[in-house]
C-alpha cells in the first residue's frame, strides 16, 4: 500500500477538529446507499412488469400468424398447412376467424371482437382455453343447438351476462343487401363461460366461438382469416415467421409475429426504464455533491498537513490521489451497501409479496420483481463514476496548494 492510500485511510478514521465532517461523510454514504438501492429496486420491478407483460402476450397470442395480403379470407388447404407445419421451428398451428361484430343481450349491446377458433387446435398455440371459467370449457360443439361462446371476463361483467344465457351477435360482413338497405347477419349463441386472459384489452372486447360456428355465422364457407402458429422459441418468432412466409409464398401470403405487433409497447417500456435510471441517478448525484463538500472541508482542515507533505517531497499526483481515494472510498462503501440493500429488498419483495396491487387495474396482485446482473453492474459503475467525478475538484484544489502558504495556514 502506497503512502497515498495510507494517509487517505488515516483521514477517514481520524476525528475532525470541526466535529461535523465525519457526520457529513456518513450522510454522503447514506445518500449513495439510498440512491443505489432505490435504483436497483425500481429497475427490478420494471423488469418484472416487462417479463409479466411479455408472458401474458405470449400466453394469449400466437407467436406467429399467417395472413393473406389485404386480410382477405382464404381456404387453408392441407398442402398449405403441411408446408407451415414442416417449417423448422414450428411446433403447432391452428386456423382462426377474426372480425368485429356487435353483441346484444336484453337492452345491453356493445361492440366486440369475434374470434372463431378450433377447440382442438387452439390449446397448442395459446393459453386462452386454459383460462376459462368454469375451468376446462373447450367450446366443443356438435353442430346442433345454439353454438357456445366464451366472453372476456370484463365484457361479461359490464353487460351483466351469466353462464347459460343467450346472446345475439350481429355482423355486416357478407351481409345481405335488400332494397331497404344492408341487413346484418345475426346468430344466437349460448354463453358457455368466461375467460381471463390477464390483459384488460382482451377481457373487455373479445368473444371466442367455435371456428365452424364463426364460419357459418359470417358466411365464409371453409375460409379462414389466418393461421395461428406456435414456435419452439418465442424470441425467434421474427426469424421463423420469415421462413414460413418463404415456404408458403410471399406474396400472396404474409406473416406477422408477436414482437413486431407489440414493438411500440416494448419500446415505450424500454424508454421508461432508461428515464427512471436517469431520474434516480440524480439521487446518487446529490450524494456525490455531499462527498465533494466533505472533501473540500477536509482540504481546508488539512491544509497545513498538505503543506508539510508537499515540503517533504509529495508530488502533485500523490496529493491528488489521497483525496481521490478518500472520495471513492466513501462512494464505494455507499455503493456496496446499496447493492446489498437493493438485493435484499428485491428478494423480500419477490419472496413475500408484501406490497399488494389492485388486480383490476394492474392485472397482477403483487409487485413483480426480476433482478438482472447487468443492472447491478450498470448501477455500480454509474455510482462509482459519479462519485469519482465528485472527488476531482477538491483533489485538484489540494494538489495545487502552495506548500509555504499551506504550512503557514491556520
Amino acid at each position: 500500500m502506497g503512502y497515498e492510500a495510507f494517509i487517505a485511510r488515516r483521514h477517514l478514521r481520524s476525528q475532525s477538529r470541526l466535529g461535523f465532517i465525519p457526520i457529513i461523510s456518513i450522510i454522503s454514504i447514506l445518500g449513495v446507499f439510498v440512491g443505489v438501492m432505490a435504483l436497483l429496486v425500481v429497475l427490478a420491478v420494471m423488469n418484472g412488469f416487462e417479463q409479466e407483460v411479455k408472458a401474458r402476450i405470449i400466453g394469449t397470442n400466437a407467436h406467429v400468424i399467417l395472413l393473406r395480403y389485404g386480410n382477405e379470407p382464404f381456404a387453408p388447404d392441407e398442402g398449405l398447412l403441411e408446408r407451415v407445419r414442416t417449417t423448422e421451428g414450428v411446433v403447432a398451428l391452428s386456423p382462426f376467424v377474426y372480425t368485429k361484430a356487435m353483441l346484444q343481450t336484453g337492452d345491453e349491446q356493445d361492440g366486440i371482437v369475434l374470434k372463431g377458433i378450433d377447440p382442438a387446435g387452439e390449446p397448442g398455440v395459446s393459453d386462452l382455453l386454459r383460462r376459462t371459467i368454469p375451468e376446462g370449457e373447450s367450446l366443443a360443439w356438435d353442430g346442433s343447438g345454439s353454438p357456445p361462446a366464451l366472453l372476456g371476463s370484463e365484457l361479461a361483467l359490464s353487460l351483466g351476462v351469466l353462464t347459460g344465457e343467450t346472446i345475439v351477435l350481429a355482423s355486416f360482413q357478407n351481409a345481405a343487401r335488400t332494397p331497404f338497405g344492408t341487413v346484418p347477419k345475426m346468430t344466437r349463441f349460448r354463453v358457455a363461460g368466461t375467460f381471463d386472459s390477464g390483459m384488460y384489452e382482451y377481457n373487455s372486447t373479445l368473444v371466442l366461438v367455435p371456428l365452424r360456428a364463426a364460419q357459418g355465422f359470417l358466411g365464409m364457407g371453409e375460409n379462414v382469416t389466418g393461421v395461428s402458429i406456435r414456435v419452439d422459441d418465442a424470441y425467434r418468432a421474427p426469424e421463423i415467421a420469415d421462413r414460413v412466409a418463404a415456404r408458403v409464398g410471399h406474396p400472396p401470403y404474409r406473416t406477422n409475429n408477436w414482437i413486431d405487433l407489440n414493438r411500440t409497447l416494448f419500446s415505450w417500456m424500454s424508454t421508461e426504464k432508461r428515464v427512471m435510471f436517469v431520474i434516480l441517478a440524480l439521487v446518487i448525484l446529490v450524494a456525490a455533491f455531499n462527498i465533494a463538500s466533505t472533501l473540500i472541508m477536509v482540504v481546508m482542515e488539512k491544509t497545513r498537513e498538505i503543506g508539510v507533505l508537499k515540503s517533504m517531497g509529495a508530488s502533485l499526483r500523490g496529493v491528488l490521489a489521497i483525496f481521490v481515494i478518500e472520495g471513492t472510498t466513501i462512494g464505494a462503501i455507499g455503493t456496496a451497501l446499496g447493492l446489498a440493500g437493493g438485493y435484499a429488498l428485491c428478494w423480500l419483495l419477490d419472496r413475500y409479496n408484501f406490497i399488494p396491487l389492485p388486480g383490476d387495474i394492474y392485472f397482477i396482485d403483487s409487485l413483480p420483481v426480476r433482478m438482472e446482473a447487468i443492472d447491478f453492474a450498470r448501477v455500480a459503475a454509474a455510482s462509482m463514476a459519479i462519485c469519482l467525478v465528485a472527488t476531482l475538484y477538491p483533489a485538484w484544489k489540494a494538489s495545487r496548494l502552495d506548500p509555504v502558504q499551506a504550512i503557514r495556514y491556520e
